[in-house]
């Protein structure tokens, strides 16, 4: 099994101990599944000396190639990058932390070979925390919702697939993208593989549970409408519910004829309804944050510098 051409994509952030190992380990992965690939390294405003080592690795190694973000922009913003810069037939993801094995590769690359349009590394078991692998779930909750496929809760950021597939979210230009959900707008062709996720060898991880638990209400508001429709129910449910009460309240009068007494009872249906009306302004007010930005244009990320790009 051999490819015509392989697209490493990796983005870096805080991480100038990891790289020099990984580039290492992919080339020795690579070589037996491609007479020719490239490893494209995404510096995405890294505090330490990450694009100085960047820059060392595209002298010593033909096939790495640099790209120096203006700021940091977040790892799916730098995907993209990458992204749009392979030129080879298949495209891999994978982080530069080690946690995902180089050597998993081939496997993924066997299983996209049986037909599929993108496959995923999905971990046997997370190297995570409590409260990281509480936010991981919910992110990936919203990315069922987004992108209506059952394989939504297996995906990883270590996935390879077809080059070609970035024709479907070419004029993409949004803030705030998510790789998985631009990769349906071109195909339902998905697989997992289970691979082996190690422990993180430097560093901790840049992915609190804040952090993710944002990227899920992006990603929920940014590519889908059933926020809305959430609060659409909510508001019908509790229109009814208010009709009910309202039932109540004049049906004890006529019956008994005493009306409901208590500050607590109306104190309790007021912040009911109250709560409710906050909710649906929140999210409508956070699809017009979306509307706002997209008319400013806001561009995905900017590139500062490149390095070995001429190569081919």
């Amino acid at each position: 099994m051999r490819f015509d051409g392989i697209s490493v994509i990796v983005p870096v952030y805080n991480s100038q101990e990891t790289l020099r190992p990984l580039v290492t380990r992919l080339k020795s992965t690579l070589q037996p599944c491609t007479d020719v690939f490239e490893i494209i390294l995404i510096n995405d405003g890294s505090l330490d000396n990450s694009w100085q080592v960047v820059g060392e690795l595209v002298d010593t190694y033909e096939f790495v190639k640099g790209l120096n973000l203006m700021r940091n922009y977040g790892q799916h913003n730098a995907l993209l990058a990458g992204i749009h810069m392979a030129q080879y037939d298949v495209v891999v993801t994978i982080d530069d932390d080690l946690q995902h094995p180089p050597e998993e590769i081939p496997n993924l690359l066997e299983k996209l070979n049986e037909g599929y349009d993108v496959v995923y590394g999905t971990p046997q078991t997370e190297q995570h925390g409590l409260w990281r692998n509480l936010a991981s779930q919910i992110t990936k909750m919203a990315l069922r919702s987004v992108m209506n496929v059952e394989i939504a809760r297996n995906v990883s950021a270590f996935r390879v697939f077809r080059t070609d597939l970035r024709d479907s979210f070419s004029n993409y230009h949004g803030t705030h993208p998510s790789i998985d959900v631009l990769l349906t707008w071109g195909t339902k062709r998905f697989a997992v593989v289970p691979v082996e996720h190690l422990a993180r060898e430097e560093g901790t991880s840049n992915y609190t549970f804040f952090k993710l638990v944002t990227h899920a209400i992006n990603m929920a508001t940014g590519f889908s409408t059933l926020p809305l429709r959430i609060a659409s129910i909510l508001g019908f449910a509790f229109t009814l519910f208010g009709f009910f009460v309202l039932v109540y309240v004049i049906g004890r009068y006529l019956i008994s004829g005493t009306p409901v007494a208590g500050f607590s009872f109306l104190a309790s249906i007021i912040a009911i309804f109250s709560g409710v009306q906050l909710f649906s302004l929140g999210v409508i007010g956070e699809y017009l944050a979306r509307m706002h930005l997209r008319l400013m244009d806001q561009p995905s990320y900017v590139i500062r510098e490149k390095k070995g790009q001429n190569r081919k």
